[in-house]
């Protein structure tokens, strides 16, 4: 094998050691030492391979700079601008500045982001936001991040713990539950579902805790009524658009689940959605929540200007900002820690009790 090739991950598997093990044998760590046996067997392994150590890697090692790098998906969406807000408290905290990236869900600019946070030593690197149903990409980014600790940066993520680092993760499922069992208690039966992307991970669990509480219940989703639409909150317009075209939503006789009647209230996988289905439904002559009760999840800030006030499951979504951060600041752990979050249902005037 060239020397121009060789990379630390080559050294680790030839030394039969983990590529954290392998960085502290070759360059050092401040706070981690490797036992004399393990350091001579990596050490064997890089001569073997001609592998000639980074030196930025070994800067890396000694002293980092004050950056800390966040990506998230979509900085206008409430949710990750709220995330932020807590990131970039905690980091000023630690006396550091956050490097910010905006991905719109696009897996090679993650991979760009790590690229260029190992080129200036950042301190460390969070990712926040819900993983897709794509192994190849999610394991491309856990080989970049677990590279880029091997070489002393601190990574954390919020969403599922996919990456193998510390992660934030959100209880998804058993939140949406929850939601079904309130809402049933007041009375509704019937639903519809807009439940964004088919490959997104986090629409999926939310998906998966609603169906199957009303399952629990005794009264099933109709299939037919879960709508796949964009993560958007123009997604949520026009997946109300859809259902409203089809005489499920406002109009009774034509309606749900072979049982003539309208749909009683749409639950949108997150708030951003929900907003855009409030907004089809009124742009339809249709009065929420007179003619259906609608629901959402994440409680972002800008619910509080939303007339009527959204139920739905609020995120302490700065304190999960915070809590990653320090995720990614605290020393290196042999094992990812996993940091679980529930949800609260906040129950508000668009899901009245029915009569």
């Amino acid at each position: 094998m060239s020397d121009m090739t060789v990379t630390l991950s080559d050294v680790a598997r030839e030394a039969g050691v983990s590529l954290a093990t392998a960085s502290r044998a070759i360059n050092g760590s401040a706070n981690r030492t490797v036992r004399p046996e393990l350091r001579e067997r990596v050490l064997a392994a890089a001569a073997r391979l001609r592998y000639s150590p980074d030196a930025n890697a070994q800067a890396m090692a000694r002293g980092r700079t004050t950056a800390l790098g966040l990506i998230v998906h979509d900085i206008a969406d409430p949710y990750f601008s709220t995330i932020a807000s807590g990131v970039t408290a905690a980091a000023e905290r630690a006396g550091l500045v956050v490097t910010l990236a905006s991905t719109d869900r696009d897996a090679g600019r993650e991979l760009a982001f790590v690229e260029l946070m190992q080129r200036q030593r950042a301190r460390a690197i969070i990712v926040a936001g819900g993983r897709h149903d794509d192994d190849a990409a999610n394991r491309a980014l856990a080989d970049a991040l677990v590279e880029y600790r091997s070489r002393g940066g601190g990574a954390a993520a919020v969403g599922q713990p996919l990456l193998g680092v510390d992660t934030v993760v959100i209880e998804n499922r058993s939140a949406t539950a929850e939601l079904v069992r309130q809402l049933h208690g007041r009375g509704y039966r019937r639903f519809a579902v807009l439940a964004g992307p088919t490959a997104h991970l986090t629409a999926h669990e939310r998906l998966d805790g609603f169906r199957t509480s009303l399952d629990d219940l005794g009264t099933p989703l109709d299939p037919d009524l879960v709508i796949p639409c964009a993560f958007t909150r123009d997604g949520g317009y026009e997946a109300m658009e859809q259902l409203i075209a089809r005489g499920v939503v406002g109009r009774a006789g034509t309606g749900s689940g072979g049982s003539g009647q309208p749909v009683e209230a749409v639950f949108a996988v997150n708030d951003v959605m929900a907003v855009g289905a409030m907004a089809a439904a009124r742009a339809a002559g249709l009065d929420v929540p007179g003619d259906v009760a609608i629901a959402g999840f994440d409680d972002i800030i800008t619910l509080r200007d939303i007339t009527p006030s959204l139920t739905t499951i609020r995120l302490p979504l700065a304190d999960i900002g915070a809590m990653v951060t320090e995720l990614a600041l605290a020393p290196d752990n042999d094992a990812p820690r996993l940091v679980p979050v529930d949800g609260e249902v906040i129950l508000r005037d668009s899901t009245p009790p029915l009569a």
